[in-house]
């Protein structure tokens, strides 16, 4: 790859000096960007993300909050994008697919719809789902907490690697407030969201939010005119609050619909893969400037999603506990489709047509007592139905001259008809020239847990924690392959072709134990340490089947992922109040990986390898003097694999022995330093963010050319509010117009490696808005 406008001297004397001025401030962001007094302390930030109201100092717990002011302020525009600014949390992508999410280096391997994520988003306690359904856009939000290791015995279900749990603002029964927002910037860069409070009597109010956000595409690309990477978003949310002595009840009804662009590819045109490719098909074109792009649009270039979401909790005071119902269920239909290959050739293009629903319900009890025994318990249900069909399209003479050379000790080929006539065989070619091949998945899933958690101070100083649960999930899964309207037949995609659907049911369970000891020595501080054991479900594998011992075939079904982790932290004030810190240092034992294994054809899920990692987070935020407040967060990480034989994409099958998890950066770095500035009529208002990661990528092979280099992103906002509670903010996002991707794939066969997701460009706009009480 050719040096990037990142690599340049000049750049990377500003990532040294974010290193060091992160370091020299002890720092990482994970708290929110909290209000300062008159005495220059920091407003107190409550959370819920142990089922119970706790300021986020108090928790024992690897928790970042972030307030709905600061997700506004910042331009955040879906859960994803709190990746930024959350140490230890790292794989935003431009499309809605989370598997690139890393917590604490932990991920998803498997692209299908067979498994679960290893990050679990909840929306309102709502769990988000799957690709397609798990990314939604952040308007009028209340707060966001993202929890890091894993969640499993607070939020269940796919939370071994950590859990985002966002909350809009409820309908406030004493309140009329509201605002109006609008963001115009460049490439037709449009947001417009607001939000009215509309009390109806003394014990019920309504809320009416809405947002609409589009923008034209950046990511120009040579094998067409058109430029990718765009959207066009809308969404609207009504929700309700009803509130007696005993009783409140809280409802929300959300819909949002996009289109935007999926992943965009770009082919990385050195290594044996690619040589290979060019020998077997001949020179292949590409942009000389290696952060453009090439890419085959002929079979769509889609992420498009209509999501309904309704929700329901009720709390019930009973005087000795509360009990609380929290009920779901979300509807989403999503389409996608991309040029994996990255390349003008169309060498492979992808597409999903995907429907499903989820419903969840869960019951829990939780103590009132003020004495030292507190608990909570609870038990949970959850059903979901998933329908998807996948697509995979690629030119039949490109298969030929692929697999002919590859097959055939390098000898060249035309195309099909070239190659069977050397087998001595007649080829028809289809009618668009395309091997299509599809399959089609349908999965009906369903779980329960029960949950138990006593905490007792055992002095004033000292309190334990322990908690029990237990977990079951059940899966009935179908498949059916059919084969392909080419003299091929199913020839790459699966390897195979089924007669009819075919099905299996497996069900999974495991009792996963936490234990958690809280010591506060001073009044200022908190030292935490906890075990936990993680657990998430096995699955099937939607590219793959094996034999089902009488000459058929079965879908490919895997084991359960497990992890045991170690905590030890701290979390307290300085400067008389002025600063909070939080450190934690961590270390798991990651077994049984549930990874997509490409061997011969079919892509199957095996549960190979296991990894050890420790590493260290901090966050600091403090009210500088009464103009400054500073947050600073780092994250840093150092993993070990072993037993990857199987998938190693190195030289040999043991190089792989000892490698790292390639995807998440062994360092990163946040800062935002805001400030207030009162003046005649209002304040002006400033903020300057900036974020650091170091270099990742490079595969389980780590291999150089496919590494993506470190990188810094700034961006700068200024700022007027009036004292009539209207404002105007200049922003300049992506400062320095770095370029970067947001990740990579080592590939190999017919595919090439390529990068993914290229970064979008310096972007200068402006935002009005009113707000009123």
């Amino acid at each position: 790859m050719s040096q990037s406008r990142y690599a340049t001297p000049f750049a990377k004397s500003r990532i040294s000096a974010a290193i060091s001025a992160a370091l020299l401030t002890s720092s990482l962001s994970a708290t929110a960007l909290a209000e300062e007094t008159s005495h220059f302390t920091l407003e107190e930030v409550t959370v819920t993300a142990t089922k119970r109201a706790e300021s986020v100092m108090d928790v024992p717990l690897a928790v970042t909050a972030m307030t709905g002011d600061f997700v506004a302020d910042t331009n955040l525009n879906d859960v994803k994008d709190l990746v930024a600014f959350t140490p230890g949390v790292t794989g935003n992508s431009q499309d809605s697919f989370i598997d690139a999410i890393s917590v604490r280096g932990i991920r998803t391997q498997d692209f299908g719809v067979g498994g679960d994520p290893s990050s679990a988003f909840f929306k309102n306690d709502l769990y988000e789902g799957r690709n397609g359904s798990a990314v939604t856009s952040l308007y009028d939000m209340d707060r966001v907490e993202v929890l890091r290791g894993p969640q499993g015995f607070l939020f269940g279900r796919s939370a071994i690697g950590g859990a985002f749990s966002a909350h809009t603002r409820r309908a406030d029964i004493d309140s009329t407030d509201g605002y109006i927002d609008l963001d115009v910037a460049e490439r037709g860069h449009i947001v417009a969201e607001g939000a009215i409070n509309i009390p109806v009597s003394d014990t019920f109010a309504m809320r009416i939010a809405g947002y609409t956000s589009q923008e034209d595409g950046f990511a120009e690309n040579g094998a067409s005119s058109k430029d990718l990477i765009e959207h066009d978003k809308k969404a609207i949310r009504w929700s309700t609050t009803t509130e007696t002595d005993n009783l409140s009840v809280y409802t929300t009804v959300e819909y949002e619909t996009r289109k935007q662009s999926g992943s965009v590819y770009r082919a990385i045109e050195e290594g044996d893969i690619w040589d290979t490719l060019e020998a077997a098909i001949g020179p292949i074109n590409m942009q000389a400037d290696s952060e453009d792009v090439d890419s085959d649009q002929s079979a769509g270039d889609s992420d498009d999603a209509d999501i309904l979401t309704i929700g329901v909790r009720v709390d019930y005071d009973m005087d000795f506990a509360t009990l609380t119902s929290t009920t779901g269920y979300k509807d989403h239909d999503y389409f996608y489709e991309e040029d994996y290959d990255g390349t003008a050739l169309n060498i492979n293009n992808y597409r999903q047509d995907q429907k499903g629903d989820y419903f969840q319900q869960e019951l829990r009890l939780t103590s009132n007592s003020d004495g030292p025994l507190s608990w909570y318990a609870g038990v949970s249900y959850y059903k979901e139905n998933i329908d998807t069909e996948f697509t995979f399209t690629s030119g039949e003479d490109f298969m030929c001259q692929y697999y002919g050379y590859y097959y055939n000790s390098g000898m060249t080929f035309s195309g099909c008809a070239d190659l069977y006539a050397y087998y001595g065989s007649p080829f028809t070619s289809s009618p668009d020239g395309n091997l299509t091949e599809t399959g089609r998945i349908k999965g009906e899933y369903s779980g329960w847990g029960a949950y138990v958690n006593v905490d007792y101070e055992v002095t004033d100083t000292v309190d334990v924690g322990l908690g029990l649960r237990y977990t079951k999930d059940e899966k009935d899964f179908t498949m059916n392959v059919p084969t392909p309207d080419s003299d091929l037949g199913a020839y790459w995609a699966w390897g195979f072709a089924t007669d009819g659907d075919i099905s299996a049911s497996e069900s999974w369970s495991d009792v996963t134990p936490r234990i958690q000891v809280r010591w506060r020595p001073t009044e200022e501080g908190m030292i935490f340490a906890s075990y936990t054991e993680g657990f998430k479900s096995g699955g099937f594998g939607s590219f793959s089947a094996v034999d089902d011992g009488s000459g058929g075939l079965t879908p490919n079904a895997f084991n359960e992922e497990t992890i045991d982790s170690f905590e030890l932290g701290y979390k307290g004030t300085l400067m008389d109040g002025r600063a909070n810190l939080e450190l934690t240092a961590f270390s798991y034992e990651y077994k049984d990986l549930q990874i997509l294994n490409s061997d011969g054809g079919a892509a199957k899920v095996e549960n190979l390898g296991e990894v050890d990692a420790y590493g260290v987070e901090i966050s600091v935020t403090a009210a500088l003097n009464e103009n400054f407040t500073l947050m600073t967060s780092l994250g840093w990480l150092d993993s070990e694999a072993s037993d990857l034989e199987k998938v190693c994409d190195g030289d040999t099958p043991t190089s792989c022995e000892g490698t790292s998890l390639f995807w998440a950066p062994d360092t990163s770095i946040a800062m935002v330093l805001s400030g207030k500035f009162p003046m005649d009529g209002g304040e002006i208002k400033t903020s300057l963010e900036a974020s650091y990661e170091s270099e990742r990528g490079g595969g389980w092979g780590d291999l150089d050319s496919t590494k993506i280099d470190a990188y810094v992103d700034v961006a700068l906002r200024v700022g007027f509010h009036s004292n009539e509670n209207w404002y105007v903010n200049g922003y300049v996002e992506n400062l320095t117009n770095e370029f970067v991707w947001d990740g990579q794939n080592n590939n190999g066969g017919i595919v090439p490696s390529h990068f993914f997701g290229p970064k979008r460009p310096r972007t200068v706009g402006i935002r009005i808005g009113y707000e009123w009480e």
